[in-house]
């Protein structure tokens, strides 16, 4: 099968490091399964918007997947937020790569992705035109929903992001959570298919060294430093941990947030918080790991705490069952999916300071709990979410799509004019 993935803003190229600003999961994503499809056989091509313009054309990330720059807007870093204007050149773009090397699907990541794929398509003569699957990785409706007035996406994507979905020959969710969210913005049920985010486990395992600790304990958070992501809340549990009698406890916060003008605002605010708080001593805020350090650094916790107000899927706890790590997990979004409540970690109310204070006691006071949670949490990742398996379910969602009557899709980029 001959397979084009369209990802606009994050390119599979050098995934960057944890935390990173309009990055991370998505640059993991398309990378892993476009290298786990290719394994099956198939053939790969990324094309995604090029941010310098010292890139190359065309790149070879592996055997059977190459990356292709496409310009559209000028070419440097934009934040993708800003990148609605250029769609209509990619999709341009795009129509001009696939005249001449048409492929039998195609699939696109993040809604901007989804208006070019589409619009792509719709360029072409109907004789020619590809199949369009989408995966969302985050729905506007609901980061509306949490962030309000503070969500940054272009008033567009309200309007816009349902009619991709609408228009897709198949809508890929990641969790059981976004099927309930498509269905509401009027996706038919009958092309919502699931196929859920994956890890390496060769990469991200229980066997290798740790980090040392400076604690007895250590209890970690990775992700952007937004505030969002709830990393305040594990901050907040540490004084109540020493009310429930354990004080020789450090947190671990890894990622960063947004530099305007020289200064890290979250990251400020959760420094000053800890010193209010007095665990100053005891939070690190360790800025962009290097991914080849992030296994020792998640097998060095007793724990990872992954809290966020919502999310969509989040690979951090997939990645820490993987080192045999259990997550202290917010029950939203897919981690109501990824970790399994008692048996791979622990699923604790969102905003709730006090239970994930409690969560981590209840682990750091029974070793052989811990260690089983640890122990469930791999064998989960095995049996369901390494990325050879998910290219699997993958390829079987493009089978079937190509097996199908498929949509005439319908032009999108007129509002966005």
């Amino acid at each position: 099968m001959r397979i084009s993935m369209v990802s606009e803003h994050a390119s599979p190229l050098a995934p960057p490091p944890p935390g990173s600003v309009d990055s991370g999961g998505q640059n993991v994503h398309v990378a892993a399964l476009s290298r786990a499809l290719a394994d099956l056989g198939h053939t790969v091509t990324v094309y995604t918007r090029r941010d310098d313009a010292a890139l190359p054309t065309r790149v070879a990330l592996c055997k059977g997947v190459d990356v292709v720059h496409l310009t559209a807007g000028p070419p440097r870093r934009i934040p993708k937020d800003e990148l609605l204007p250029y769609m209509g050149v990619l999709a341009e773009e795009l129509a001009a790569s696939w005249r001449y090397d048409p492929p039998d699907v195609v699939h696109s990541h993040f809604w901007m992705s989804g208006i070019a794929a589409l619009e792509g398509a719709r360029l072409l003569p109907e004789h020619q035109r590809p199949a369009v699957a989408h995966t969302f990785h985050a729905l506007g409706a609901v980061k509306r929903r949490h962030q309000g007035a503070s969500d940054t996406s272009p008033a567009e994507r309200a309007d816009l992001e349902p009619r991709v979905g609408q228009q897709a020959d198949a809508v890929i969710a990641t969790c059981d959570d976004e099927v309930d969210e498509l269905r509401a913005l009027g996706v038919p049920s009958h092309r919502i298919e699931i196929a859920p985010c994956g890890v390496d486990p060769d990469e991200f395992d229980t066997v290798g060294t740790a980090e040392r600790r400076g604690s007895r304990h250590r209890l970690l958070s990775v992700g952007r430093i937004v505030p969002r992501k709830g990393m305040d809340l594990a901050i907040r549990a540490l004084p109540l941990l020493r009310e429930l009698g354990f004080d020789d406890v450090e947190l671990e916060i890894v990622g960063s947030g947004d530099v305007v003008d020289g200064r890290d605002a979250e990251v400020d605010r959760l420094g000053e918080l800890a010193r209010e708080l007095g665990v100053a001593d005891r939070v690190h805020l360790r800025g962009q790991v290097g991914r080849d350090r992030m296994p020792a650094l998640l097998r060095s916790a007793d724990a990872v705490i992954c809290t966020p107000w919502y999310e969509p899927f989040g690979i951090v706890p997939l990645e820490s069952m993987a080192c045999g790590t259990p997550v202290i997990a917010a029950e939203v979004g897919g981690l109501r999916d990824s970790v399994i409540d008692g048996i791979t970690g622990l699923h604790v109310p969102p905003h709730d300071a006090l239970a994930i204070a409690e969560a981590a006691a209840r682990m750091l006071g029974d070793e052989p709990f811990r260690r089983a949670l640890g122990t469930a949490g791999r064998g989960r990742v095995e049996a369901r979410y390494t990325w050879a398996g998910v290219a699997r379910q993958t390829e079987s969602i493009y089978q079937r799509l190509l097996a199908r009557e498929r949509q005439q899709p319908g032009q999108l980029l007129e509002m966005a004019q």
